[in-house]
């Protein structure tokens, strides 16, 4: 069935987790581990989504993704009652928005998601060096400057009209953007924004402010442990408080 939550007293079910992160990157649990643990829970679907090649410090090495791949399929012929999906969580680089995961590499995974997270900085270019300095110094929206806020929005939706993107991880964590200039861009393209029960970075007064657009969402835990896969529940509170139409959320059903 999924995790229950309750939202305006009617009953729905989150029904996959797509965004998990194992040891393969800075995870702390197996592959094997997190199927488990979405099992328990009696998710339809989890996703392994471990950091691309382009992060300094713990992205998965190319040569290391055909072994994650290989667990992937042994784990689906001992799990059928689970959809288990091999996806990556590229790095948006700077400043023009390029993903570590190369357009013909997209097919060799079921799904691309994508954020921007300090080391991945486009290989220690000066616009890349610039960038994560200035998010590090003014990682929110009240404290970013206008240029910083212009040159991160240009970047994210660089990334989300570039294509191939299945959702936008944790919009706006640690690099500040216009929400309104990336949510147009993710419902053009059809790209899901992220409610990240890790960090909340969508609040309830974004999600007022850009419901007019159209975009639909998706709900992960970003688990960097097997513990917290499939764990949704501060998203029923933002979902009630915004006044978000769970049928815009594509990973929830009415039970």
């Amino acid at each position: 069935m999924g995790v229950e939550l309750k939202i305006n007293g009617a009953r729905y079910a989150v029904v996959s987790d797509l965004h998990t992160h194992t040891r393969f990157s800075h995870g702390v649990g197996t592959i094997e581990a997190n199927v488990r643990a979405a099992i328990a829970l009696g998710l339809k679907q989890v996703g392994i989504a471990d950091h691309g090649p382009g992060h300094i410090g713990f992205g998965v090495p190319r040569k290391r993704l055909a072994e994650m791949k290989a667990e992937i399929i042994r784990l689906r012929r001992e799990h059928p009652e689970i959809e288990i999906l091999f996806g990556v969580e590229a790095n948006i680089l700077v400043p023009d928005g390029r993903l570590d995961v190369k357009p013909n590499e997209y097919d060799y995974f079921d799904y691309i998601c994508a954020g921007w997270h300090f080391g991945a900085v486009g290989g220690m270019t000066p616009a890349g060096i610039g960038s994560t300095l200035g998010n590090m110094a003014r990682k929110t929206a009240k404290k970013a400057k206008s240029q910083q806020i212009r040159r991160n929005t240009d970047m994210i939706v660089g990334a989300i009209l570039g294509g191939g993107m299945k959702f936008l991880t944790h919009p706006g964590v640690n690099a500040p953007v216009d929400m309104m200039e990336v949510a147009e861009a993710a419902a053009k393209t059809g790209t899901l924004l992220e409610i990240n029960t890790s960090y909340m970075s969508i609040t309830a007064e974004i999600i007022k402010k850009i419901m007019d657009t159209g975009v639909h969402f998706v709900i992960n835990s970003d688990a960097h442990t097997p513990k917290r896969v499939g764990d949704f529940a501060e998203a029923a509170w933002l979902i009630e408080e915004s006044g978000l139409d769970p049928a815009r959320v594509v990973n929830l059903a009415r039970i």
